[in-house]
């Protein structure tokens, strides 16, 4: 693998240190960036006390495998949406042994646009077991991103802006 960007280095840092703090572990499920997140989490020293795993599910069938996305979902929605977003971080969490994931689903393209949902559009979504009394199993939160630039680029913004959302999410 390439050297990794000084920004993405420096944001998987700060992530690992606060995923370490509070002792949780975190999983990815990744569409249009196709592992590019997991790949840029275990590049650190010690990822395996903090990473749990990555599921890449690029296609429709994959989703509704590996990650339990409904069909119907993914059909009445698109799978670029907050929806099927969503249900991607929800199926990691329920699929594996952590207590925080982190799915993207979006367009990088230079392909794949529809009326509505031009190339650079991103969902991510994150999802964390309820861990206090009362609280729900799944506390699932969405964001929305629209990005310039090609397929790399498109994925890059998106690898670094999914690694400082989960920090947000943790502080």
């Amino acid at each position: 693998m390439s050297e990794l960007p000084a920004d993405q280095l420096a944001a998987v840092e700060d992530l690992a240190h606060a995923l370490r703090s509070r002792g949780l572990r975190l999983a990815t499920a990744e569409s249009c960036t196709g592992g590019l997140i997991a790949a840029v989490c275990t590049s650190q020293a010690g990822s395996s006390e903090w990473f749990e795993r990555g599921f890449v599910t690029y296609s429709n069938e994959a989703k509704t495998e590996l990650l339990g996305v409904s069909a119907a979902l993914i059909e009445q929605h698109g799978a670029v949406s907050e929806s099927v977003a969503r249900a991607m971080a929800e199926g990691a969490l329920l699929r594996s042994n952590a207590q925080i994931t982190l799915s993207v689903t979006g367009i990088a393209g230079p392909g794949g646009a529809t009326p509505g949902k031009p190339v650079g559009t991103v969902w991510l979504a994150i999802c964390r077991s309820g861990d206090e009394a009362g609280s729900p199993l799944l506390n699932t939160t969405a964001l929305l991103c629209q990005w310039n630039g090609d397929r790399a680029a498109v994925r890059r913004q998106t690898v670094l802006k999914a690694i400082q959302a989960m920090l947000a999410a943790l502080s």
